[in-house]
């Protein structure tokens, strides 16, 4: 026979054991799986919207950076373009609301860094320095031509590249839509896919506050 004693002995020290087994879970259940600090994105007041990698005219590779939630928010615009993340970051007041993919100047041709303002708007503007000579009847007589470098064949007429929503910001620098090779690739403006570089065109006036960030 088990004396009472021992009895209770023995179920304290079970008692005992399942508290700790108890805690243990506890604790296991509720802290982080990852010993890694949360990813910090710069800027950012929201996560973008889950709108999924997907290639377009613009680009090669996939987006799954740009997005747009602005159409419903009030306040001042401003844009923040970061050069060292190929990012352009519009604001409304203090919120957030869309972010886009681009491609600033590459070496040699570095976007300006600093203050600055929009100074003009222009929905179909095109290079006066960049583009291609054309022959009367529409063929490229010589593609990718730097009009201060490149002789034009005689009859042909220069042509310069489209640049989509362009909008002014510095002397002959500006954002608007273009190709996006995934790294800084133009001559100092900024390129954005088309569709974005269409709504921030939308959503700027003249005055409003860009700044260009390392």
């Amino acid at each position: 026979m088990i004396e009472p004693r021992h009895v209770s002995n023995s179920m304290l020290r079970i008692m005992g054991l399942m508290g700790l087994l108890a805690a243990s879970f506890a604790v296991s259940s509720c802290s982080n799986p990852s010993s890694k600090p949360a990813a910090y994105v710069p800027y950012s007041v929201a996560p973008p919207s889950a709108l999924g990698a997907k290639k377009t005219e613009d680009s090669p590779i996939e987006d799954s950076v740009s997005y747009w939630e602005g159409d419903s928010v009030s306040g001042p615009a401003r844009i923040i373009i970061d050069v060292s993340d190929q990012r352009a970051y519009f604001y409304k007041g203090n919120q957030l609301v869309g972010v886009s993919k681009v491609s600033s100047g590459r070496d040699g041709f570095d976007t300006p860094q600093g203050d600055f303002k929009i100074i003009q708007r222009n929905k179909d503007h095109r290079s006066n320095l960049y583009g291609n000579y054309v022959w009367p009847n529409g063929e490229i007589a010589q593609k990718d031509i730097d009009v201060t470098k490149d002789k034009k064949p005689p009859g042909s007429r220069f042509e310069g590249s489209p640049m989509p929503y362009f909008m002014r910001f510095a002397g002959g620098v500006g954002m608007h839509g273009g190709y996006l090779p995934g790294f800084a690739a133009s001559h100092g403006c900024v390129r954005m896919p088309t569709h974005m570089a269409a709504t921030f065109f939308r959503n700027v006036d003249a005055g409003t506050p860009v700044t260009v960030r390392p």
